[in-house]
């Protein structure tokens, strides 16, 4: 396991508290965003899928019922809710401890990289991006969904948590999304927003990774 980022002590800590509630506590949250996630992922039968910040599972339970023959693996920095995660998925999706900006997988070695309501704590975002485009094949492709500042309540959250929550560390709207895509080689990517609540309102990113 590498050394955890600026801010990985925080997320660690707030997460191995909230793993054994946190999906009753955000149910409503998992399925909307799972469910979003899904409806924007095409994947082929047999595709090698990496899911960063995976959580205690939701999607990839949703994926490994989806895509009986996929191949699927998981990573989150916070042991306990992989420990969640394993009790709910059968032993053929693998686990592993990591962050995003480090992720424990080998060169061009997935097919496709979904990550869900995970970008907002990430310190190093340009690092994260370019660490899921080592991991992807020429040509495979992402897809990351997250919160999207360009809604009022997901900017006043923003806000709130940056100065009482220091696991957080910032929520992207649309135009900053696009713009961080564009410096990190990925101008061909597409950004969607959307509400799932009157309130309440997503981003999701697609695209692939860059052939030089």
């Amino acid at each position: 396991m590498s050394e955890a980022p600026r801010g990985g002590d925080a997320i660690r800590k707030e997460y191995a508290r909230l793993a054994e509630r946190y999906e009753s506590k955000w149910s409503f949250y998992l399925e909307a965003t799972t469910r979003e996630t899904l409806a924007r992922l095409s994947l082929r039968p047999t595709d090698r899928v990496l899911d960063v910040g995976c959580g205690t599972g939701a999607l990839l339970a949703r994926l490994e019922n989806l895509y009986p023959e996929a191949r699927l693996l998981g990573v989150d920095p916070v042991p306990e809710m992989l420990a969640v995660a394993r009790r709910r998925l059968s032993p053929r999706v693998e686990l592993r401890e990591g962050w995003a900006e480090d992720l424990p997988c080998a060169d061009e070695s997935v097919d496709v990289v979904v990550s869900c309501n995970m970008f907002h704590y990430v310190r190093r975002p340009a690092g994260a991006l370019r660490e899921m485009d080592r991991v992807l094949v020429r040509g495979g492709r992402f897809l990351i969904t997250d919160w999207c500042d360009d809604y009022l309540a997901c900017r006043v959250c923003d806000w709130y948590l940056r100065v009482f929550d220091p696991a957080h560390f910032r929520v992207y709207g649309r135009r900053a999304c696009e713009r961080l895509l564009r410096e990190t080689g990925h101008g061909d990517s597409r950004v969607e927003r959307y509400r799932i609540s009157w309130l309440w309102g997503l981003m999701t990113a697609t695209g692939t990774r860059p052939v030089p």
